[in-house]
């Protein structure tokens, strides 16, 4: 028998050898998981049974092939769209039209279509968000990032914090603003302050406001656009501890020129809340608007929960999908397809698919890689065992060679 068990040696230590092989041929692939062979002893079955203690063995088989899921290194690479999974789970990807596959290789890029894609061609699967930016934890689809323009938003709401000087005293020229002449005279006047306002169509427009002492504790706000007539008065009040009484938001409207084609007059709420009559010079501490011009999508940031956000070019940011991640029961029962791709089998179990960071799922890091789990070092040495043992195999079956020839030599 010892044939029959060197040469089943012979082939378990050259599956071995291959399976080491292919480790440290993979030593520099992203995402790459690393097997090892796992090999199980053979006897002989008999109907009556055998005895305990006088069984020998007739050899090896290779039981499995087991590929080792734990974390690769992390690596930075700069690039926004390279994602590395730090913990448990695969990136969802498809084929168009095709079926799914399981990848832990996070190096993906934007196709001439706009989705998101590995060197393969297949797309990136996620949850798609609406239009206004909130995400539809439905079925996984392919993620497309829509480059479109962001629309402009009209001004709703202006927020404006400021302290106006109790130490002023009531102007004695009348504010006036005349077609002739729109801004008023600076003696007529205590303060003012600007801020830009957006119409229906994101055009910009200076929105001025001034501020004339009317008594102790009255206050009176003219308004103008773009330096055309000012128009008012608002009254403003405050206690005597300086604390503004009037109550807020104030309704506004600001009439623009129709060269602009849009919508006239804009009307939105002016929030003085916070606003102070303190004995200190004028200043201001706040001001917000929520109008903005159109923006054309400049970047894109991953989160490490797989939330994707475009940057446009007006300052503004928007939601535009996430990325989901799969795990399963048994990550060995997966299908090895090439390309660093795994496909589902009755023996991994159905993928459980979610948000990063949700359930026993890892996060996902934005301008970085997941390295080859392989440690070179001890593949070399597990390289140099199985060629020993190879050796040794031979050697066996040498031996049994030798025996047998010395038996026909008998006479």
């Amino acid at each position: 028998m010892a044939f029959q068990q060197g040469l089943s040696g012979l082939n378990g230590a050259s599956k071995a050898i291959d399976v080491i092989s292919n480790n440290v041929a993979n030593t520099s692939t992203i995402g790459f998981k690393s097997a090892q062979t796992k090999f199980n002893d053979v006897y002989a079955a008999a109907l009556n049974g055998a005895a305990a203690g006088v069984q020998v063995g007739i050899g090896v088989n290779v039981g499995a092939v087991a590929q080792l899921f734990n974390q690769g290194n992390i690596t930075p690479t700069g690039n926004p769209l390279d994602l590395a999974i730090n913990g448990n789970g695969f990136f969802r990807v498809q084929q168009p039209g095709g079926t799914i596959s399981y990848t832990r290789n996070g190096q993906f890029e934007i196709d001439k279509n706009g989705y998101i894609v590995n060197s393969a061609g297949y797309r990136l699967q996620g949850y798609p968000a609406n239009s206004l930016g909130v995400i539809l934890p439905a079925t996984p689809t392919d993620i497309y990032l829509n480059t479109a323009d962001l629309q402009p938003k009209q001004t709703e709401s202006v927020k404006m914090g400021i302290n106006l000087d109790s130490r002023q005293t009531v102007p004695t020229v009348p504010f006036t603003s005349t077609a002739a002449a729109p801004l008023p005279d600076p003696l007529s006047y205590n303060s003012s302050t600007s801020v830009s306002i957006f119409d229906s169509l994101g055009n910009s427009h200076i929105y001025t406001m001034y501020f004339v002492k009317s008594g102790g504790g009255t206050w009176d706000m003219h308004t103008s656009v773009d330096g055309a007539v000012t128009t008012g008065p608002t009254p403003l009040a405050f206690d005597s501890s300086g604390t503004l009484t009037t109550a807020m938001p104030i309704a506004m409207t600001a009439t623009i020129a129709a060269s602009f084609g849009a919508v006239s007059p804009i009307s939105f709420d002016l929030d003085f809340t916070g606003t102070t009559q303190y004995g200190s010079a004028f200043g201001i501490n706040r001001q917000v608007q929520d109008g903005y011009a159109s923006g054309r999508l400049s970047g894109v940031t991953i989160a490490q929960d797989g939330t994707l956000q475009g940057r446009y070019s007006n300052g503004q940011s928007k939601i535009l999908g996430q990325t989901v991640l799969a795990s399963f029961a048994n990550p060995n029962g997966l299908l090895s397809l090439g390309q660093n791709l795994w496909g589902e089998s009755p023996e991994s179990g159905q993928p459980l698919v979610g948000s990063p960071g949700s359930g026993s799922l890892g996060l996902v890091q934005a301008g970085a890689v997941e390295e080859s789990n392989v440690d070179i070092t001890a593949a070399l040495v597990d390289l140099i065992t199985q060629q020993r043992s190879y050796q040794a195999n031979s050697q066996s079956i040498k031996t049994q060679d030798q025996i047998l020839q010395t038996l026909v030599n008998l006479r």
